[in-house]
């Protein structure tokens, strides 16, 4: 019995139909989550924030208590002293010569354009002297000084000085952290008068010999806005930040995480970290002095 034949469409090739459409699969929240910022992980990083921030407040709090503990390490706050000193003294010159100068051609150009050319001298003045001359201080303390110290304390780490320190009885905190924070104080505050300094003579002679300016009315014009607060206030900023610039380099040097590469990391995380904390500080610290202290005249 032979089998019935079926014949195809016209043309001798079979025509196939539209392929069926695969549905689309829904987005679910765990693919979202796998291609951006989860949630937890935001948390984990404030989380991870805030303790650092608790440590290094913990090591401030040593500090401040191993200052008052005997014996002194007077010999360790020489060696630093002088060393932080070798490597920011002739930066900081450098630096104050065209920060004076450019503070005086700009603020000389506004005065002029107000008609107070009597007032050249204080404005010159009070810029280099209330955010002139500590914020150039706190970048060198911060950028020489403080990469230096979170440097030397990293490779004592890494050797493991700080662990056989510990196991001898000795407070690496009080031997080690302490003499170099008030080194860092003491040239910090040096340093603020040597830029207020150099600074001011920078800014008088560009005044004098680009601007036309009289070194009489340069000189006389310093007492009519400026006034001893002033220079008091900056000196307690450039000691604040030597504060803050000696214990976050001393923290991050004491605590590096992977080997030699670790230590390279953790100076470049210390002078980062030191400036955006320095910014801050000089913020606060400015707008307190500008409630407490009334400008001149006023």
């Amino acid at each position: 019995m032979s089998t019935p034949h079926i014949a195809g469409p016209p043309g001798g090739s079979q025509q196939e139909g539209p392929a069926p459409s695969k549905p689309k699969k829904k987005r679910t929240p765990k693919d979202s989550e796998s291609t951006g910022v989860s949630a937890a992980g935001v948390a984990g990083w404030f989380s991870g924030g805030f303790s650092e921030a608790g440590k290094i407040f913990r090591l401030f709090l040593e500090v401040i208590r191993g200052i008052f503990k005997r014996p002194f390490q007077f010999r360790e706050f020489i060696e630093q002293a002088w060393f932080i000193a070798s490597v920011t003294i002739l930066p900081s010159a450098l630096v104050a010569i065209p920060f004076g100068a450019v503070v005086a051609m700009q603020t000389g150009s506004l005065i002029k354009q107000l008609g107070a050319e009597a007032f050249t001298g204080a404005t010159g003045v009070l810029a280099i002297v209330q955010q002139g001359a500590p914020l150039v201080t706190s970048l060198l303390i911060a950028g020489a000084a403080g990469s230096a110290v979170a440097a030397d304390l990293g490779a004592r780490t890494i050797r493991e000085e700080l662990d056989a320190m510990r196991v001898l009885g000795i407070d690496p905190v009080q031997r080690l952290v302490v003499p170099r924070v008030i080194a860092m104080i003491l040239i910090a505050i040096l340093l603020n008068g040597l830029v207020c300094i150099v600074g001011i003579a920078g800014g008088y002679v560009f005044n004098i010999m680009l601007q036309g300016g009289t070194p009489g009315a340069y000189l006389m014009s310093f007492s009519a806005l400026a006034q001893l607060p002033d220079l008091v206030m900056a000196t307690i900023k450039a000691a604040v930040f030597g504060l803050i610039a000696g214990v976050v380099a001393s923290y991050t040097g004491m605590n590096p995480k992977g080997g030699p590469k670790g230590v390279g990391d953790a100076v470049n995380l210390g002078v980062v970290l030191t400036f955006l904390l320095l910014f801050f500080a000089n913020l606060i610290l400015t707008a307190v002095y500008l409630q407490i202290v009334p400008p001149k005249g006023s």
